[in-house]
């Protein structure tokens, strides 16, 4: 999740644990420890210039379920040793640096990037994506209890707005896997329609809302992509057909930097040829034809394909046309017989395929 969320979780949940008298002091510290986690990104920084790296090893070590108690024991020993807050009421103090850390990284999870909760066994990384990476609607309730709570001091009011924003907070994760499952469960009858109800598919909210859901399946040829609104549409969904270039996709397969691509993604990622390069663009973050990730892996001399160090590129895309689109479409319905030119995409997709065909 963004910073912002990630802090205000930090605070919230340290400051309803700690002790009245030290709830200002608290919200501060779990404000830090609450992104203390991500700034995994500063050594990574300096490791490696390698842009896949870079994307893979963040939320690994300092988002582990496995390595953060270790740490939150260690603040919380060094913090007693000094005597002080921590010290006067050691055992709260414990809980809330503990919770503090942990929650970061079980939020992140709800999310799409991918959160290496076991690290460091290989297991894939979580991707729950239920909640867009910034949700407005997720943080409010959070920011509301922290700002009360800070203006209570030791009031008994301050504590009850804090455990107040963080149930409504809960609350909305759980909304979340409900809107989730309502899509994957439509999701699943439109594609076996389709004949693709084994296809490796996953769902993720579109930005600053859960009403309006992508949904991604790949194919033999490419992926099919289709949007399903909560609040307008009905009936099955429709997908559009997207190419991908399999076959040099299948001539890198091996290649170092596509196989840890391929384990962080689990292999939904579009290839494409761009002036003798192959790029290939991770489907989950983003929409066709703009993603947030997209990596050169490889060059064509002619003949075959060349590996290449990794660069990361970015195509321009104008984000405030999308999202307007993006507000229209969660309260108007797909038309019920899309034209072929009305469905067909400007980066090459098929028309929209009906799957009560």
């Amino acid at each position: 999740m963004d910073s912002l969320s990630q802090i205000l979780l930090g605070g919230a949940v340290a400051a309803a644990i700690a002790p009245a008298g030290h709830r200002r002091a608290a919200l501060l510290a779990g404000a830090a420890l609450g992104t203390l986690p991500d700034l995994d990104v500063i050594p990574i920084g300096l490791l490696t210039d390698d842009p896949i790296d870079r994307m893979t090893w963040h939320r690994g070590v300092s988002h582990s379920l496995l390595v953060l108690p270790f740490l939150a024991w260690a603040i919380w020993a060094w913090c007693r040793s000094r005597g002080k807050r921590v010290a006067e009421s050691p055992a709260r103090w414990f809980w809330a640096i503990q919770l503090a850390l942990l929650t970061h990284p079980l939020l992140d999870a709800f999310t799409v990037y991918g959160t290496q909760l076991l690290w460091p066994f290989s297991a894939k990384p979580v991707m729950w994506s239920s909640v867009f990476i910034i949700d407005p609607l997720y943080t409010v309730w959070l920011l509301l209890g922290c700002v009360a709570a800070w203006l209570a001091r030791e009031r008994r009011w301050g504590r009850q707005a804090l455990l107040a924003g963080l149930a409504a907070s809960t609350l909305y994760l759980g909304a979340s896997q409900l809107a989730k499952f309502q899509v994957e469960r439509e999701a699943e009858r439109s594609l076996a329609a389709l004949n693709l109800q084994d296809a490796p598919r996953f769902s993720v909210p579109m930005p600053f809302n859960i009403l309006l859901w992508r949904v991604v399946a790949m194919t033999p040829e490419g992926f099919v992509e289709g949007e399903r609104s909560l609040v307008a549409d009905e009936g099955p969904m429709r997908f559009r057909e997207y190419p991908s270039d399999v076959q040099a996709l299948g001539e890198v397969f091996d290649y170092p930097a596509v196989r840890r691509l391929r384990w962080f993604n689990r292999g939904f990622m579009k290839a494409e040829r761009r002036d003798g390069l192959l790029v290939l663009s991770d489907l989950r973050m983003g929409a066709e034809p703009d993603y947030s990730f997209r990596f050169v892996v490889a060059e064509h001399d002619g003949s075959a394909w060349r590996e290449v160090a990794p660069t990361q590129m970015e195509w321009p895309w104008e984000a405030s046309d999308r999202l307007a689109a993006m507000w229209r479409r969660i309260w108007t319905p797909e038309p019920a017989r899309p034209t072929a030119q009305a469905a067909a995409d400007s980066a090459g997709g098929s028309p929209a395929i009906n799957a009560s065909k």
